[in-house]
């Protein structure tokens, strides 16, 4: 037997070699690349090389075929680094472990991948795929017909078990990622950075309940019954926070942008109570961490590895939020999104968060949509039919906007459009134009937007409080190229139908950066002040009907 099993190794033993060289040379096609392996920390190689044994004993164990498995193996690193690099590109961050759920995300929501990754690629990809598992098939001889069904098994087994043992052994002996990407894949490289993700991810705690500044204020989770808080004096007012796809100032990075694309934006800044940049953290993609941030109050090291994505962990561990606090003291609380709930488990966690009613892509019509998706302006009118259901309760609505949301270039920018957006711009607009051209079309629809909650919240019987920022500039990556790339803040601000009479004037308040998770902090604090306790909660007549 163990002669046998020698030999199979040994006749496994070119593809598998020939495989590992292979591995190095596509993990180099990585954009940043990686140190080469020779200047890479022992464990690091070790940690490449057992998941290299691990991956072929594994396949060639399902495939019966040592090459058909190089060949597999090596076609999904590939893919990997494909994605990696298109990633890297777009969103200013290389793949991490946590990304491979997103291939299912594809699968279900292609529109928002498939056309980044290349629509042609992954047909051609597909139909490679396809001719090799056939060839492969056809002309390379099984090897439980060649060697045996033990000799097999034995030599597969044995080289899972070494791959298995060399990275249990090496992990231990890598540093902690510092979970900066970047900088994590350029030190150990593909394999060992996707490992280390991996175990930081199945390592870290979800964050304490009390680490989220809302849950001295937040009625337990579990409770259905609403209560209401009436400060001495005052009525509460309706709270819209409106969390804007990809809204961001195009005016100080791009002169040749409309001076006046942003009114409603200008005039409202202008009147703010607090306006200013938000820091958040992502770049053209991963909403979920600035809408974490905003509604827990929790920042992106309150995670740890859970960072990349939070709603990830609070579909099984609930936090309080911002919203909860809210429905605590008497308010309404509703959230409206014109995209599938189920989309990064939102049917889970927004109920979980403290909303009441969850409005999402169900909630619209097929008129409604302008572009690619669900408009601003029909999301603004849906805001404004909430403000006129008055059932006696202070309302929250929180608004998560879709129109603007890329790939912007599945969509032909429009001449007549220009004017009011590039008005000095060539037609046809150069390639560094044509995907800004179409975000600034819809840039001007979020402002129009802004506008008609404005005007929703004034003609309602209370004040109104309006909360307004972006979660991450565009993917415009051809505009980034030409003009240079921004910052990465977005703007933010809160305003307010009525002014007290005795703070100061808005436009003497100077514009500030804050963090994402500061923002749903100041806006509670807008509305209550820093000293509400359980004292000021009344009791509330039964709800009518909602929306």
């Amino acid at each position: 037997m163990m002669l046998f099993s020698a030999t199979a190794l040994t006749a496994m033993a070119p593809a598998l070699v020939t495989g590992l060289l292979g591995s190095l040379l596509i993990e180099a096609l990585l954009r940043p690349r990686p140190r080469p392996f020779w200047q890479r920390r022992l464990a690091a190689n070790a940690v490449h090389l057992g998941s290299w044994l691990l991956l072929f004993g594994v396949f060639t164990l399902l495939l019966q075929r040592p090459w058909f498995a190089v060949v597999f193996i090596l076609s999904l690193q590939l893919v990997v680094v494909q994605s990696s690099n298109t990633k890297s590109a777009t969103l200013n961050e290389p793949f991490i472990c946590h990304d491979f759920e997103y291939f299912w995300d594809a699968i279900l929501h292609p529109r928002l991948y498939v056309p980044f990754f290349g629509i042609g690629l992954a047909i051609a990809a597909s139909s490679a795929g396809a001719v090799a598992i056939g060839s492969f098939f056809y002309f390379e001889p099984s090897l439980v017909s060649h060697w045996g069904l033990l000799p097999w098994l034995f030599s597969c087994l044995l080289l899972i078990l070494a791959g298995a043992l060399l990275l249990a052994t090496s992990l231990k002996r890598l540093p902690p990622p510092t979970l900066a990407p970047k900088h994590d894949l350029h030190e150990a490289g593909l394999y060992t950075s996707l490992w280390s993700y991996g175990v930081a991810l199945m390592r870290s705690p979800a964050p304490a309940p009390e680490n989220s500044p809302f849950q001295p204020f937040s009625q337990p989770l579990h409770r259905t019954e609403p209560s209401a808080a009436t400060l001495p004096g005052q009525t509460l007012p309706n709270v819209v926070l409106v969390q804007s796809e990809s809204f961001f100032d195009p005016r100080p990075w791009c002169k040749d942008v409309a001076p006046g694309l942003l009114g409603q934006f200008d005039a409202t800044a202008a009147e703010a109570i607090e306006q200013g940049e938000l820091h958040v953290p992502a770049w053209g993609a991963n909403t979920v961490r600035t809408e974490c941030a905003v509604l827990t109050g929790l920042a992106p090291s309150d995670w740890g590895p859970r960072q990349f994505n939070p709603y990830r962990t609070l579909s099984r561990h609930p936090l309080a939020s911002v919203a909860s606090a809210f429905k605590a003291q008497g308010y309404r609380t509703v959230c409206v999104h014109p995209y599938p709930a189920t989309f990064y488990l939102r049917d889970k966690v927004i109920p979980l968060l403290g909303f009441d009613t969850f409005l999402d892509l169900s909630a619209f019509d097929t008129q409604d949509k302008h572009g690619q998706y669900i408009g601003d302006q029909a999301v603004a009118r849906k805001v404004g039919r909430l403000l006129k259901d008055d059932d006696n309760r202070p309302l929250f609505v929180f608004v998560i906007t879709m129109e603007n949301h890329g790939p912007l270039h599945l969509e032909a920018p429009q001449q007549q459009y220009l004017a009011r957006t590039l008005p000095n711009a060539p037609w046809p607009l150069p390639n560094h134009l044509r995907d800004l051209a179409v975000y600034l079309y819809h840039l001007g629809e979020a402002d129009k937007m802004l506008g008609s909650i404005k005007a929703a919240l004034g003609a309602a019987p209370r004040e109104g409080l309006l909360g307004w920022y972006g979660d991450h500039v565009p993917i415009l990556p051809k505009a980034y190229g030409h003009y240079s790339p921004p910052s990465g803040s977005t703007p933010y601000m809160i305003w307010s139908t009525q002014r007290q009479p005795l703070a100061p004037s808005p436009a003497e308040h100077r514009p500030q950066g804050i963090a994402a998770n500061e923002l749903g902090v100041r806006l509670f604090k807008q509305v209550f002040g820093r000293d509400i306790s359980s004292d000021v909660i009344k009791a509330e007549p039964e709800p009518q009907e909602q929306e």
